[in-house]
């Protein structure tokens, strides 16, 4: 596939002709205004003398005019390379210097950012998009989404979803991840009015309530909407949500807020172009707890961990898929180390229950063995988000001298006068008594990585910063 396609699979497709994009409460570019930007992109990177598959930076700020840099890019036979406005200016000249970028797109303008053209790279032939992981354990990686994958996710999302003409999509995701990308472009491609939104809360989504139909967004931007009871949106149809565990308290109050909106919890790697599982709106009451069933044209197996010392058919999650990565940018090593006979290693402990669906147990690096017993945290979370009087909670391992490692917790109370010994007595008959977290910390918010979702890592430099 021409590195070209990808664009005009957006902008040809039949229904583009209805799209608009814009910024939530803001005016908004019409299909023709979107088009004719990014033709205009496309001229300018040719007059720069962009070569084909020259990865381009794009510096997005969450805007409508970030989606038509993409399109442009892509136009010109480019390949893509989002990076946030907000990041520190020694990590972003770190990432030009690994890319060799020399053009970027910033606020609609071509900026020359180097001199010399970058080295000629194999794994760029049919590239559309690079894309940084978060890099919480370690230097970001630079994942190689092909054009082929992300048209052929976009087919299946499309049918999954079901967008149309009709609704009105909220975004506010980042748009240097994968997952707020591909709700945009679906939503443009299905004729949806996109809606982007830098900054978005309770507040905001009951101000523009009467006309939402789709929100796209993280788990943890989900748990500070519902903590607002008078909080209205009176057309949302659709909840699109991913990127981190969806407890089912959550799910219980969306599903009070918002009846009339059917939940798709979707999970998926960038690796692997996102949204490899789904429990579907119909499922979420049977499915709660799992990720769901395989969508369209995805095969997985559960691939044993004999050091990990795990229960029986627990082992880790392998996904073979269409839209896997072409590999990691430079680094052939990591790629290869990524998969097994051409199932991409999630890294993710699962589990098949009796009724076909995959539960997660956990992550194989964050898996806490203490005094000796192994202990997935996502079990501990799952377990105390269940207490009425919590509204979000974060576990995690910690070095000690004397276990190796200590269970910690971290509590988001959604109520005054919760204890760490109330929940001691409530946890005491529901879980086995290695499981118990040794130190609970009362916080107003967990921490993030900078996508925005709740982080290990980050609770780990929290723990640091303590001095505990």
């Amino acid at each position: 596939m021409s590195a070209a396609n990808l664009a005009r699979f957006v902008l040809g497709a039949p229904a583009f002709a209805r799209a608009s994009a814009g910024e939530l409460g803001e005016a908004a570019l019409s299909s023709v205004e979107i088009s004719d930007a990014a033709r205009a992109i496309a001229a300018d990177l040719r007059a720069a003398d962009a070569i084909a598959n020259e990865p381009i930076v794009v510096f997005v700020a969450n805007m409508p005019r970030d989606i038509v840099a993409f399109l442009g890019i892509w136009l010109a036979g480019c390949v893509a390379v989002p990076i946030h406005v907000a990041t520190p200016a020694a990590a972003v000249q770190g990432l030009i210097a690994r890319l060799g970028a020399r053009l970027a797109v910033r606020a609609d303008a071509i900026e020359r950012i180097g001199v010399a053209p970058p080295p000629a790279r194999p794994l760029l032939d049919g590239a559309g998009l690079i894309v940084f992981t978060s890099g919480s354990t370690g230097q970001p990686k630079g994942v190689v989404v092909t054009h082929d994958g992300l048209v052929w996710k976009l087919g299946a999302l499309a049918r999954l979803v079901t967008l149309t003409p009709n609704d009105v999509v909220v975004v506010p995701l980042q748009l240097t991840f994968i997952f707020g990308i591909w709700v945009s472009l679906l939503s443009l491609m299905s004729g949806a009015r996109l809606k982007l939104a830098p900054k978005f809360s309770a507040t905001a989504l009951s101000a523009h309530g009467d006309e939402i139909t789709a929100l796209a967004a993280v788990p943890t931007l989900l748990r500070a909407i519902v903590g607002d009871d008078s909080v209205r949106s009176p057309k949302l149809a659709r909840i699109l949500t991913g990127g981190e565990p969806f407890s089912p308290a959550l799910a219980d109050k969306l599903a009070s807020l918002f009846p009339q909106a059917g939940v798709f919890d979707l999970f998926g790697l960038t690796e692997t172009g996102s949204c490899d599982f789904c429990v579907r709106p119909q499922d979420q009451l049977s499915l709660r707890g799992t990720i769901g069933r395989t969508t369209e044209g995805v095969a997985f197996r559960i691939a044993e961990q004999p050091a990990l010392e795990l229960a029986a058919g627990v082992g880790e999650l392998q996904i073979r898929t269409p839209a896997v990565m072409a590999g990691y940018l430079d680094d052939p090593v990591q790629t290869a180390a990524a998969f097994a006979d051409g199932y991409f290693r999630t890294g993710d402990l699962a589990t098949i229950r009796a009724d076909g669906a995959v539960q997660l147990v956990g992550r194989s690096k964050d898996v806490v063995s203490r005094g000796g017993n192994k202990i997935a945290p996502l079990e501990i979370e799952n377990l105390f988000a269940q207490h009425e009087s919590v509204a979000a909670v974060l576990a995690f391992g910690a070095p000690d001298a004397r276990l190796g490692e200590r269970l910690h917790l971290m509590v988001v109370a959604r109520r005054p006068g919760l204890s760490e010994a109330a929940l001691r007595a409530w946890a005491k008959d529901r879980l086995e008594r290695f499981k118990t977290p040794d130190v609970f910390h009362f916080v107003d918010a967990l921490p993030a990585g900078r996508t925005g979702k709740a982080d290990r890592a980050a609770a780990r430099l929290f723990l640091e910063g303590r001095g505990a």
